[in-house]
């Protein structure tokens, strides 16, 4: 493997312990012994734990497409196995194999939490290799499913964006170019509208699958404990429902979180953020919400994405209470999960354009986001972006570094009222954005789900633009996701935002819902303030009032 993280950050990726390190260890693991070719961690299966290697050498491998193995490391004494599959109590990614006879300590999964907490220093470096091995694995796509189809699908595209934005590798071959992908296809019988097929780790073969069926094939999210009654269940994963997580979690709550598609929300779409306190060079979305998924993972949240809440409700009467006055079950896709108190984190959805055709050209040509697999489908072509927030200027920004033109249809007749003024700045200064302001998309065409040409009107004057274009990114703002409050009581306001604080009652907490025991953060609750810092802050401040609702302080 020629990941360049693994050949730049090598001595962070794969440190060897010190002996001493290895002794303060030993109090959480026990030890154990491989003959040579036994499988320490086998790739598609949940590992018992993370090894340290006290003698002899291991070799890891992943399967790549043909089913040869490939070499990822060596480890020898001092060395240990795992990446954040074994934090999460996820499958494997890779093949741990024993080339001599091995002895190893054996640290499971919540004893290597408790690593991380007790033996800070230590912890810390175990964790910077947990997650640089991950992000190896990702540059190289290495253990994770084989997605076969064309790269400009749009079942191909939703599924890649789903593994991307949930950090699992994976690997793309085309049909039309690679032999191997060809022949898999020959082999299994797979009819052209069975296309995409994906090929996990446990050699189980999925036919388009929906990502849910996806995720459960790879294990990215298993059953939760229908005997567990957790102190919070945090419904949604996005910065304000992940720092809820982190702080509730550090303190000793028991913390379930849950999402019905990836963690990060919008914020984990955007290209890049600048302006989020402590990153004055600016950070991508996606790597500040990975990390704080990490995080909460590391301070031992239980994590099940994706995993849908479906509706949210009061126990049943005469079901045993805790020390807080209520309790509440959310009814999920497929099973239940039990709390003592709810945060409402669930956030906004992605708003549409009201096109007659729309949602024949979602996924494959019209983007809601624009990560580096939409900007590569891109590259030089002329594209159109519709938006005038900072998420729509840090795309538009993002894309014209990778597109031969870029035209930003705007309603309003500039930039100033919506957006922060690095970034008008910046747009321009792009010779290849083109602001067209007064304006709004009215037609769509194209053909079997391919755009071939996009309309915009002059809101003033009334003339009509056609361009030939094949890609339409729509950042146009978002409504609220709280469809699935609609038979609890929780109170919404007109557009549909959930209410706290002094808006219900004047003795009502600032986060307090019209639900005691009911919580909302982040972009769902009315007049929060639209910003990933915002949000952040509401997630640590909601967790003083869970703590003084749980301890009765509250009810």
């Amino acid at each position: 493997m020629v990941s360049d993280i693994f050949e730049r950050r090598r001595d962070q990726a794969f440190p060897t312990l010190t002996p001493a390190e290895i002794v303060r260890l030993r109090r959480f693991g026990t030890l154990c012994g491989f003959a040579p070719g036994a499988l320490l961690i086998s790739a598609g299966e949940i590992a018992p734990g993370f090894f340290v290697i006290l003698e002899g050498t291991v070799e890891v491998t992943h399967r790549d497409a043909l089913g040869a193995d490939q070499p990822v490391a060596e480890h020898k004494a001092g060395s240990f196995l795992g990446e954040l599959a074994q934090l999460s109590n996820h499958p494997a990614l890779v093949n741990d194999r024993a080339k001599t006879p091995v002895e190893a300590l054996l640290i499971p999964p919540e004893r290597l939490r408790a690593v991380l907490i007790a033996e800070a220093e230590l912890g810390e470096r175990i964790m910077r290799a947990l997650i640089l091995r991950r992000v190896g694995l990702l540059q190289e796509g290495a253990g994770g499913p084989i997605i076969i189809g064309r790269g400009d699908d749009r079942d191909v595209l939703r599924l890649e964006n789903f593994l991307n934005r949930n950090g699992h590798p994976h690997t793309l071959l085309c049909p039309n170019a690679d032999a191997g992908a060809r022949g898999l296809i020959e082999r299994f019988h797979v009819t052209e509208g069975e296309l995409p097929i994906v090929l996990c780790p446990s050699g189980k073969l999925l036919r388009r699958p929906s990502e849910n069926e996806l995720a459960r094939c790879i294990g990215l999210v298993g059953p939760i404990n229908q005997d567990k009654l957790y102190d919070v269940a945090i419904v949604g994963a996005g910065p304000a429902g992940l720092a809820a997580a982190v702080y509730a979690a550090s303190e000793g709550l028991k913390v379930l979180v849950l999402d019905s598609r990836a963690f990060g929300g919008q914020a984990g779409a955007s290209a890049r953020i600048e302006n989020y306190l402590g990153f004055p060079t600016g950070i991508s979305g996606i790597a500040l919400m990975a990390r704080a998924h990490n995080q909460a993972q590391k301070f031992g949240a239980d994590i099940a994405i994706p995993d849908e809440v479906i509706t949210l409700e009061a126990a049943p009467a005469g079901t045993p209470l805790g020390a807080a006055q209520h309790r509440y079950r959310l009814t999920l896709a497929e099973e239940t999960a039990s709390a003592r108190a709810i945060v409402i984190a669930s956030g906004a959805k992605y708003r549409r354009l009201d096109l007659d055709n729309l949602d024949e050209f979602e996924g494959g040509s019209v983007h809601y986001w624009a990560s580096p697999l939409e900007a590569k489908l891109c590259e030089d072509q002329e594209v159109a972006l519709v938006g005038a927030g900072n998420s729509a200027g840090q795309a538009v920004v993002y894309l014209a570094s990778q597109a031969k033109k870029v035209w930003m249809i705007v309603r309003g007749a500039d930039l100033t009222a919506s957006m922060s003024r690095y970034l008008i700045d910046r747009i321009a200064a792009q010779p290849n954005i083109e602001l067209v302001t007064e304006s709004e998309v009215t037609r769509l065409e194209g053909k079997d789900g391919m755009l071939e040409a996009i309309r915009w009107q002059n809101r003033r004057t009334g003339a009509e633009t056609r361009r030939e274009l094949k890609h339409l990114f729509l950042f146009i703002g978002a409504s609220p996701n709280t469809d699935w409050l609609s038979r609890c009581g929780v109170a919404l306001d007109e557009k549909g935002f959930v209410r706290t604080g002094v808006a219900l009652t004047k003795d009502c907490g600032a986060l307090e819902t019209s639900r005691k025991g009911v919580f909302a953060i982040g972009d769902v609750r009315a007049g929060s303030v639209k910003r990933v810092a915002a949000a952040v802050g509401e997630g640590a401040q909601v967790v003083a009032a869970l703590h003084a609702y749980l301890t009765g302080a509250g009810s």
